[in-house]
């Protein structure tokens, strides 16, 4: 990833690992679809590898990407963050309350007579991002500490509204509006693990990293000779999950080619818009460049692994609910990638903003 010298927010300073990011995500999407089609009996020997219903190779991969993240946030300054309530409301109203109603309604629009994939759908929009929005957020030269918060308070309303908000935009809303209902039986306690493991885990490392490292070395040799070390563990990280996630799904999505493209025209609406109508909402609000673009990519991203567990728990791995999780970071990870740059080319908007990213 960008080591704290560059000069952020400008493409061409990021080093070469980073501008080509584009092309090691489609090499290792592609490479996934391959060997997910090419290799009889992959899909099924990477299913199995599993703890209490959690992946292990998506565990890893999702460690390996947040934890350099979570290692460079200075954890003495979370404390500003704590105090700016714009963005902490902002950040609520936007994931709770905009983001789930937005997805609902772009899956009744788009997909009205497939009623698995707009339950899927349903279910993607109320996991809320706790993982990847990390590099995302890093790459765009947004604000790690911030990023760290939102993400944390994400995760608490994860674990107590993911069940609710599932009842009410499944089962009660439709009910009000005359349209068919659906149940949607998930516990608290397996939300809470994927919060555990892909949360609290590679935060508590990227915490003791820091204090202990600052501690024994010093801060200039923290940032200067360990950060630039483990950083690059960031983009690695990224894609063997992705390669990883497309192996597991190769043959199901190469198999059903126009069932992804009606599942994909929602799911392009909903991540442009809600991250152009964040993005602008921060700017709206008062907020700098960085934490602006915090509050766009933690409003924008969704918690593919955790959409996907919940659908396959609860309809079952080949069900069209499972399908819809699946093509999630089919279109997530390109478009958000994308909108990296779009974020980086919209620093115009904030003139007066100088970023500094320590």
């Amino acid at each position: 990833m960008r080591p704290a010298s560059s000069p952020p927010g400008v493409i061409g300073a990021l080093p070469v690992l980073d501008r080509l990011l584009p092309v090691w995500i489609i090499a290792a999407m592609t490479a996934g679809l391959l060997l997910g089609r090419l290799v009889p009996g992959l899909d099924t020997a990477l299913e199995a590898v599993r703890i209490g219903g959690i992946s292990l190779p998506i565990a890893l991969g999702l460690l390996l990407m947040m934890y350099p993240v979570l290692a460079k946030v200075r954890y003495d300054r979370v404390g500003t963050v704590t105090g700016d309530r714009r963005m902490l409301v902002a950040s609520l109203v936007l994931n709770w309350v905009l983001g789930p109603a937005l997805m609902f309604a772009l899956a009744w629009t788009f997909l009205p007579d497939l009623p698995e994939y707009r339950t899927g759908l349903v279910i993607v929009g109320l996991a809320r991002c706790i993982a990847m929005v990390l590099i995302w957020n890093d790459l765009a030269c947004g604000d790690r500490e911030a990023a760290a918060v939102l993400v944390a308070l994400n995760s608490l309303f994860q674990v107590v509204a993911f069940g609710a908000l599932g009842w009410f935009y499944l089962d009660v809303l439709p009910g009000w509006l005359g349209l068919a209902q659906t149940g949607l039986d998930v516990s608290t306690w397996d939300i809470a693990q994927y919060v555990l493991v892909f949360l609290g885990v590679p935060l508590v490392a990227g915490y003791l990293s820091r204090r202990l490292g600052e501690h024994v070395k010093g801060r200039d040799w923290y940032e200067s000779r360990f950060l630039p070390r483990v950083g690059p563990m960031a983009l690695y990280g990224l894609l063997f999950t992705v390669v990883i996630l497309f192996a597991l799904q190769g043959g199901t999505i190469t198999a059903r080619p126009g069932d992804v493209a009606r599942i994909a025209l929602p799911l392009l609406a909903y991540f442009a818009l809600m991250w152009g109508g964040s993005f602008l909402a921060g700017k709206a609000i008062g907020l700098g460049y960085e934490r602006a673009t915090t509050l766009a990519f933690t409003a924008a991203g969704n918690n593919f692994e955790l959409a996907i567990a919940v659908a396959v728990g609860v309809f079952g791995v080949t069900s069209g609910q499972a399908l819809a999780g699946v093509v999630g970071p089919l279109i997530e990870v390109p478009v958000l990638v994308a909108l990296v740059y779009v974020s980086l080319a919209g620093r115009r908007l904030f003139r007066s903003e100088e970023i500094v990213h320590a």
